[in-house]
């Protein structure tokens, strides 16, 4: 089956899509919506057989087309969701955060009770060839995770069309914006649901003086996260965005009473000080408890997969797995639309917390879901 993609928005992240799209076998993307002319050239050089389209309601009259990827900003994934179910329901891979406002919550919910395509939320760190390993090796050599730590050290928040993604209104805050994917890498490798969350993060750096259209951007920059979960495992975040400087970019360590494993995952080679030479390359170290002593083994990703993206091959391996399910080789999505609602309702209860100074029980209530 030839898939026939169409893409809606088409910036920064959309433009990963397009050179990834073009990796699978048999795919095409027949049609783009993107309303800022620079993006949309830009997509046009990447896709030079694709058409540009003035609005979704024109996209979807395309009788060709039979799958969509949505990579809009933020705030406006639920009212798409919304408009290609009323229209044209068709699989759909929907970019990361799956909301922003609990506002959205109930129209949400309607639509995971009644959309009749499948639905993959690109919770693409899940597919990094080094946290793919961890996956599939952490609970034979931990014994069962007690202890979870995601380190990000990163670059700050790039810019964007309009400067959408400098305010919690449109991105959701950062711990929605950024670390819906470590939470879901919580919930994933813990099997686990949250019980409480307490977090403390703020506007430290980046950003303090930038002031758009008159508004002062409010956009996070740091932050801790703890939170314990059903199964008595605990988890932490430490995210830190002027931190560019890091030879890794995530690092991963996930204990038990059999011992320690740890990954060690690289920022995009494209910020590599060249100076330096080769850009890093992932690593996986085990530390066993008895007999004590660390092995380490490289994960290298192939320099094709390096060269589309900015997530160290994920995005690849994600849209593999995507047209699998819309060619009917997959019975399901592995990132459903529960794991993108619990991921971000994750996000916005760290931030009230950090915000309060209080912990959040589990499930949150409305106000401690508000930006």
């Amino acid at each position: 089956m030839h898939l026939n993609y169409g893409l809606i928005g088409c910036g920064m992240m959309g433009h990963e899509h397009l050179r990834n799209i073009a990796l699978i076998e048999d795919a095409t993307v027949v049609g783009i919506v993107e309303p800022d002319d620079s993006m949309a050239s830009k997509a046009t050089q990447i896709a030079p057989t694709t058409q540009r389209y003035p609005s979704i309601q024109s996209l979807l009259e395309n009788p060709d087309l039979n799958c969509l990827v949505i990579v809009s900003p933020n705030h406006c994934h639920v009212e798409q969701l919304k408009l290609v179910q009323e229209l044209r329901p068709l699989p759909i891979l929907v970019e990361k955060p799956l909301f922003t406002s609990p506002d959205d919550l109930a129209a949400l919910e309607s639509f995971i009770a009644s959309y009749s395509k499948p639905v993959w939320v690109a919770m693409e760190y899940r597919y990094m060839p080094p946290i793919a390993l961890l996956r599939e090796k952490v609970h034979e050599l931990t014994g069962g995770i007690k202890l979870l730590t995601i380190r990000e050290h990163r670059f700050p928040f790039l810019q964007k069309v309009n400067d959408w993604n400098r305010f919690n209104a449109q991105s959701g805050g950062t711990l929605v914006e950024k670390c819906c994917h470590f939470f879901d890498l919580m919930r994933l490798l813990l099997q686990s649901e949250p019980v409480r969350i307490y977090a403390s993060g703020d506007q430290a750096v980046n950003h303090v003086n930038e002031v758009y259209d008159g508004k002062k951007s409010d956009i996070w920059d740091n932050a801790y996260v703890t939170i314990d979960f059903a199964n008595g495992a605990k988890a932490m975040l430490e995210l830190c965005m002027f931190a560019e400087g890091s030879r890794y970019q995530e690092e991963i360590s996930a204990v038990g009473h059999l011992g320690k494993v740890e990954t060690f995952i690289p920022g995009p080679g494209r910020f590599w000080p060249p100076h330096l030479g080769e850009p890093p390359i992932a690593e996986m170290i085990a530390s066993p408890r008895n007999p004590a002593g660390p092995t380490s083994v490289q994960i290298p990703v192939e320099p094709v997969l390096l060269q589309a993206g900015d997530h160290n091959g994920s995005t690849f391996y994600q849209h593999r797995f995507f047209a699998e399910v819309c060619r009917g080789q997959r019975a399901k999505p592995e990132v459903t639309l529960t794991d993108g609602l619990k991921a971000v309702q994750m996000g916005l209860a760290a931030q009230y917390s950090a915000r309060t100074g209080q912990a959040v029980e589990w499930p949150p209530s409305h106000e401690q879901l508000s930006t």
